[in-house]
């Protein structure tokens, strides 16, 4: 535990070196902003481009997989909803809550953190957890949003998710990637290096924009935030666990990676979400703050199961 502790630590030191310069307003909101523009329209999405493009695409693509993970984190957002609506709140703000507990910080924190500490393998498992977080779990907030709010499902609102997808830096330099790893195509050599300096810049710009963003966040709606990152950080990998171990076993490998980015902290693109649409961007930020400060421990103790050899042990005596 120690050891893994001592691991992440880089990692959210600096978030940590982020939120300091945010806090003490050396960086502020507009170049914070900046910030996170370039990370995710360049040094991310040529991460992204060449982890994908450079994976054996149709070993990498497993539909036991992504039907472990979407099941077991559609419990845990079914689950998050009912609470809601038991609250009394409506439709979009359920929505919203919900996003909260199943949606992590995967591109940004789990794409760095991930890969370095468990391996280039954990590329292929960690790319489709993206694809269906953007994809089905995007596009389902936007639609329960837009469909309370008019009480139906117009037909452009369908126009309105398809086009952000597309537009979607980090869709569409996976779905690229994958496109050019299936067709077996090399990458040239000075593309390839392009790509992989441009893609350096990811890891610290997207580590220091995290924190950079976070100190612009309260900690409002205090209990609901805590039930939030409840979920987030300790409920769903844990549905993500049983499905992947029990429910529709995969290689145990990739049931680690599946697990821990399952662990991650709340995202910051629901904060984005909830803002665009007005609907408790406070509570989103409060489940932000609280998640990521947690996940400093939270996620340590998780990747150290896995390391130490908690998922080969659950499938052996499974």
């Amino acid at each position: 535990m120690v050891e893994i502790f001592m691991k992440t630590l880089p990692f959210f030191a600096l978030i940590a070196l982020g939120y300091l310069a945010g806090r003490t307003r050396f960086f502020t909101a507009e170049a914070t902003g900046y910030l996170t523009k370039f990370v995710f329209y360049f040094a991310l999405s040529a991460m992204l481009f060449r982890f994908a493009a450079n994976l054996s695409f149709w070993e990498v693509l497993d539909g036991d997989l992504i039907l472990a993970y979407f099941g077991a984190s559609l419990a845990v957002y079914l689950l998050a909803t009912v609470v809601a609506v038991i609250r009394g709140v409506g439709v979009e703000q359920a929505a919203i809550e919900a996003q909260c507990a199943v949606i992590g910080n995967v591109g940004f924190l789990g794409v760095p953190m991930l890969v370095l500490l468990l391996g280039d393998g954990a590329i292929g498992p960690v790319m489709l957890i993206i694809a269906v977080d953007l994809i089905v779990f995007g596009s389902l907030v936007v639609i329960l949003i837009t469909g309370g709010r008019d009480g139906r499902l117009a037909f452009g609102v369908v126009r309105t998710v398809g086009l952000g997808l597309m537009r979607n830096p980090m869709i569409m330099s996976i779905a690229l990637g994958f496109g050019w790893a299936a067709l077996e195509w090399p990458i040239p050599a000075p593309m390839n290096e392009f790509l992989a300096i441009l893609g350096g810049a990811a890891t610290p710009g997207a580590l220091f924009a995290i924190g950079a963003s976070l100190a612009s966040k309260s900690a409002e709606r205090v209990s609901v935030a805590i039930w939030l990152s409840t979920c987030k950080l300790a409920l769903h990998p844990l549905a993500v666990a049983v499905a992947v171990l029990y429910v529709i076993p995969v290689d145990p490998y990739a049931a680690g990676v599946m697990i821990a980015a399952a662990s991650l902290p709340v995202a910051g693109n629901v904060y984005i979400i909830a803002q665009h649409y007005g609907v408790a961007p406070q509570r989103v930020s409060a489940s932000i703050l609280i998640s990521t400060a947690l996940s400093v421990l939270s996620v340590s103790l998780v990747i150290a199961w896995i390391t130490g050899g908690g998922v080969a042990s659950a499938l052996a005596t499974g």
